[in-house]
């Protein structure tokens, strides 16, 4: 077994038809390859259609399946509808959403602009808003057997994280907005939950949020327990599963895929840092202490 293989079973996701915002580039990509190997037909978008386009046409060559690239930016609601009313155009219904579109970048909050602050929050909450009322609303007003979405969400959506806020403060909207409506809309046979990823990288995004040397500097691997980054196919191997009807009794679930990094937040984590030298240092130290 191979971390970079796929897990799940041949034809697992045959016949789905599944819309994954941000689907050009990334995490997006990886996680849209792997659904058109499990036999899904895919609709991808994102504000850049070039891009779009070179990679449908990339992964129809390299999966064979179908893969409909549909310009969107997210916070436009008229244009959320055109991508649902082109899925269904094509291939008759779709049956998951994946909110994957995202904006990010580190700075000082007190450095941003009350624009720059709005900027994140509407590409990230309002365009998850936006694609998941419009396809929603569409399963419930026909009547549709089942529908299923899949949010991608970061672990500093619950515990916050320092200059980042702005991302932390839309994911944690979508949190929100994953657990309410898992309640709300099952009665309408709509799942809802949500993948936290630690550390993935990817070339774009990675490239914004650690620019020049600050990603080598920084060395985001060392924060994370298992002492690695995650591979791309193994959040595709989660989400694939998380899709599919094999997860039909999962809802209003937020699944970590981290490595451990999460729980390092511990008080006394940093610990780890100390040579095990000074730890007999230490230890003879309390030893001592106990003996008065």
């Amino acid at each position: 077994m191979n971390i970079k293989e796929g897990m799940m079973r041949e034809g697992a996701l045959k016949g789905k038809t599944i819309v994954i915002t941000g689907g050009g580039s990334g995490l997006g990509k990886a996680m849209t390859k792997y659904f058109m190997e499990l036999g899904a037909n895919t609709v991808i978008t994102s504000r850049r259609i070039a891009l779009l386009r070179d990679t449908a046409k990339e992964l129809e060559g390299s999966t064979g399946g179908q893969c409909l690239p549909v310009q969107c930016d997210v916070r436009e609601l008229a244009q959320v509808e055109a991508v649902r009313d082109a899925a269904i155009d094509k291939f008759g219904k779709v049956d998951i959403l994946l909110n994957n579109a995202a904006g990010n970048f580190i700075s000082p909050t007190e450095r941003l602009s009350a624009n720059a602050f709005k900027t994140i929050i509407d590409i990230v909450l309002l365009g998850t808003v936006n694609c998941t009322l419009t396809f929603g609303k569409h399963w419930i007003n026909t009547k549709q057997d089942k529908g299923n979405v899949l949010n991608i969400v970061t672990t500093y959506a619950w515990t916050g994280s320092g200059y980042v806020v702005p991302s932390a403060c839309a994911k944690g909207g979508v949190v929100a907005m994953t657990k309410s409506l898992a309640f709300e809309w099952a009665k309408y046979n709509i799942r809802f939950n949500a993948i936290a990823p630690g550390p993935f990288p990817t070339k774009g995004a990675w490239d914004r949020l650690l620019p020049g040397n600050l990603k080598d500097d920084l060395d985001i691997s060392k924060q994370v327990p298992l002492k690695r980054v995650g591979e791309h196919q193994e959040l595709a191997n989660l989400a694939a599963y998380m899709v599919s009807d094999f997860a039909d009794y999962m809802n209003g679930e937020i699944v970590t895929l981290d490595g451990g990094e999460q729980i390092r937040a511990g008080q006394f984590n940093n610990l780890e840092m100390i040579p095990n030298e000074m730890w007999d240092q230490l230890e003879a130290m309390i030893r001592s202490t106990k003996k008065k």
